[in-house]
């Protein structure tokens, strides 16, 4: 009977509590902003994508460097926000975007790695526990450009990782634990008969973005920012085990989508602001205001923030865009820890003289 006459009420609390968090609005507030943590060079050479594992701690940061050959992964405590080392190895900045690195970066924390792309077309694996000693072992892909942004399936030990300057773009498959190519997809569709060329060869309005994993549908999903049949640009969901397109979601108002990140309740927001249902593939919401290059969804706040200037920030339960913005750096690159919900900010400065990496604090 005690079972019974409680059931009820506790429901009902239960439902009142999802009901609270569900429709929770988050105004925005102010931010804190601490100390700016230098690094050698302070980022004059460019960076690309930046990552937080907030298991460890750790801020991790593609720094090119001023320097073709002295590339680098900038590494700093998030707890404490100080600079730790640098791990070289990569191509540095050669004067080129598309043979320039590392690019994208992501560290797969129980297994005390991390994966980074580089100018030369491979994915390169660091082994943490040796960092910063360590020699980066390198994977090819095959390609001519750089390999560029990745993620990781932690069920099948799988690296997807797309090469967007190459014609055509294409995206590999890496096994994880053999350290050794799978197969890949060829993405010709994304090549257009007015391609422009950069000096290099490469081509500049094409390619391959920021893909994701979903473990609920056991699928990676991948902007693509323009296609033949999809102009404004696509979300592409690929099946690990077979190396395959399962489903498009396209993209319906102008977009080009870059960045893309996954939020609770089966949602994909991408860099332009564009918010899809992966049941359905649908568009759920076009967001006014929100747009950047790498996005990143902090669970520790339920905000989801945009590399831009200024950097723009998105209530994740609402899809509000907020008023509150992070001071206008020049930046693409952006990375939250989720246990201090320290917002990291990569900036050069402007004419590139370098100034570090920001930091902020919500004051609430």
């Amino acid at each position: 009977m005690k079972h019974t006459r409680f059931a009820i009420p506790l429901l009902v609390l239960a439902v009142m509590a999802l009901f609270a968090f569900s429709s929770a609005e988050d105004n925005g507030g102010s931010y804190e902003t601490l100390p700016i943590i230098h690094v050698p060079g302070d980022l004059a050479g460019g960076f690309d994508i930046s990552w937080v594992d907030s298991a460890s701690g750790r801020y991790y940061l593609s720094d090119r460097t001023t320097t073709p050959g002295t590339g680098r992964i900038d590494v700093v405590d998030a707890k404490h926000d100080q600079f730790l080392f640098s791990i070289p190895g990569f191509a540095g900045n050669t004067g080129n975007r598309f043979t320039s690195g590392p690019a994208g970066v992501l560290v797969i924390h129980g297994e005390h790695e991390l994966w980074a792309g580089d100018g030369d077309s491979t994915a390169k694996v660091v082994d943490l526990e040796d960092a910063p000693n360590a020699t980066p072992f390198a994977i090819p892909t095959g390609g001519k450009f750089r390999a560029d942004e990745l993620a990781y399936d932690p069920a099948d030990h799988i690296i997807l990782i797309a090469n967007d300057a190459d014609t055509p773009p294409f995206v590999t498959f890496i096994s994880q634990e053999h350290r050794r190519v799978l197969g890949s997809i060829s993405y010709p569709q994304a090549v257009f008969p007015d391609l422009s060329v950069d000096p290099s060869g490469a081509p500049v309005n094409h390619g391959m973005e920021q893909p994701v994993w979903d473990q609920p549908t056991h699928r990676f999903y991948i902007s693509v920012p323009a296609t033949v049949t999809n102009p404004n640009g696509e979300v592409d969901e690929i099946n690990p085990g077979t190396m395959k397109v399962t489903r498009v979601f396209p993209v319906h108002t102008p977009c080009g989508p870059a960045g893309l990140a996954l939020l609770p309740g089966q949602r994909l927001i991408t860099s332009c602001g564009v918010v899809l249902d992966v049941k359905t593939g649908g568009t759920l919401a076009t967001l006014s205001g929100a747009s950047g290059d790498e996005i990143w969804f902090n669970p520790g706040d339920d905000r989801v923030y945009f590399g831009s200037s200024p950097v723009g920030i998105v209530d994740a339960n609402t899809l509000k865009v907020l008023t509150t913005t992070l001071a206008n750096e020049n930046t693409h690159s952006v990375a939250a820890d989720s246990e201090n919900n320290h917002i990291f900010v990569p900036d050069r400065g402007a004419q590139n003289q370098g100034i570090g990496i920001r930091v902020y604090a919500d004051r609430e």
